[in-house]
C-alpha cells in the first residue's frame, strides 16, 4: 500500500511540476511507467528525444526502480540493452539508492549523467575510451546516434505514418 500511495504523489508531482526536459506517465500499470528526457543543450544529445522504461519494484521506496532507455543511446554509461551504470539505481553497499530519493531525482540524475558521462565507470568500454581518448570522435558518434535514433524530425513522421 506504502508504494501505491507514494507512487500516486510522485507522478502527480511530475505532471505538474515536472523537472526541465523531462515527462513521466504510467503505462497502464501503477507499476509500470515510461519517460521522456530531452537532449541536453550544448551535448551531443541535443533536440533528441529519449524514452525510457521504469519498473517500479514490489519494495519500492526501500527498492529503486528499475529504469532503462528503450531509445538507443551512443553513451559510456548506457549499454547496448539500455541498462544504466549510475549509483543511485543501485542498493547499498555498491549503490547509492536511499528511500528518500524519488523517480523525479533519478530521471534529473540520468539526464546529468547524459551531459556529463563517467568514462572511468563505464558499461561501454570502447565508448568510454573513446570518450577519453578521441572526444571529437565521440561526440560525432553521438550526434549520429541522436539523429539517427532520436530524432524528433524521425518521431513525427512515424507519428504521421510517412
Amino acid at each position: 500500500m506504502q508504494r501505491a500511495s507514494r507512487l500516486t504523489k510522485e507522478l502527480s508531482l511530475l505532471a505538474t511540476e515536472p523537472p526541465p526536459g523531462i515527462t513521466c506517465w504510467q503505462n497502464g500499470r501503477l507499476d509500470d511507467l515510461r519517460a521522456q528526457i530531452l537532449g541536453g543543450v550544448d551535448t551531443p544529445y541535443e533536440k533528441g528525444i529519449f524514452n525510457l522504461e521504469i519498473i517500479v519494484p514490489e519494495r519500492y521506496p526501500f527498492e529503486p526502480p528499475k529504469i532503462r532507455f528503450l531509445t538507443p543511446i551512443y553513451h559510456p554509461n548506457i549499454d547496448s540493452a539500455g541498462r544504466i551504470c549510475l549509483d543511485v539505481l543501485k542498493l547499498p553497499p555498491k549503490g547509492a539508492w536511499r528511500p528518500s530519493l524519488n523517480i523525479s531525482t533519478l530521471l534529473t540524475s540520468i539526464q546529468l549523467l547524459m551531459a556529463e558521462p563517467n568514462p572511468d565507470d563505464p558499461l561501454m568500454a570502447n565508448i568510454s575510451s573513446e570518450y577519453k581518448y578521441n572526444k571529437q570522435l565521440f561526440l560525432l558518434n553521438a550526434r549520429e546516434w541522436t539523429e539517427k535514433y532520436a530524432g524528433q524530425m524521425r518521431d513525427l513522421a512515424r507519428i504521421r505514418g510517412t
